[in-house]
């Protein structure tokens, strides 16, 4: 039997105010499980996405969370729960005025090949994105287009 307290499990670095990655503490081998808050205009992840083999399902604890996807948006509150198949396009994000608190569980672990779009202001499209450091940054995270390179969000 493993035995973690959210809080003293670290957050790691992204779109979301606080995301631990509590499945990963209590040595989860075959599913991911992460529980995230969101503040206002705060996102579960770096943008609109798809995982090739991992199969999604968020619980929302506390506020409301909308998730875009192919059919349009869909807005969770708190109490409810929304699952996502593998390879189901969707971004959560939170577009209200008070904090969402959240478990994200996905299997398997592995979800297989990740695609995240974003808007990308010169092709003036939403393109594939790339992760990583900048180079004027170490602390900070960055997503860039991968059809021209440039720089679409910043995370510190």
């Amino acid at each position: 039997m493993e035995k973690v307290t959210v809080d003293d499990v670290d957050s790691w670095q992204g779109p979301a105010s606080v995301k631990r990655p509590v499945g990963r503490a209590l040595g989860l081998a075959d599913a991911a499980l992460n529980y995230y808050e969101l503040a206002p205009d705060e996102s579960f992840a770096f943008g609109y996405h798809r995982h090739e083999r991992q199969e999604e399902l968020f619980y929302i604890i506390e506020g409301t969370a909308t998730f875009e996807t192919e059919d349009g948006e869909t807005v969770v509150s708190h109490g409810e729960l929304v699952r996502f198949e593998p390879s189901e396009w969707q971004q959560g994000y939170n577009d209200g005025d008070e904090r969402v608190r959240a478990l994200a569980f996905g299997a398997p672990a592995e979800s297989g090949e990740t695609t995240i779009l974003r808007a990308c202001p010169d092709c003036e499209d939403r393109t594939e994105q790339a992760i990583g450091r900048p180079d004027d940054d170490e602390t900070a995270l960055v997503t860039t287009c991968v059809d021209c390179g440039v720089e679409t969000a910043r995370f510190s």
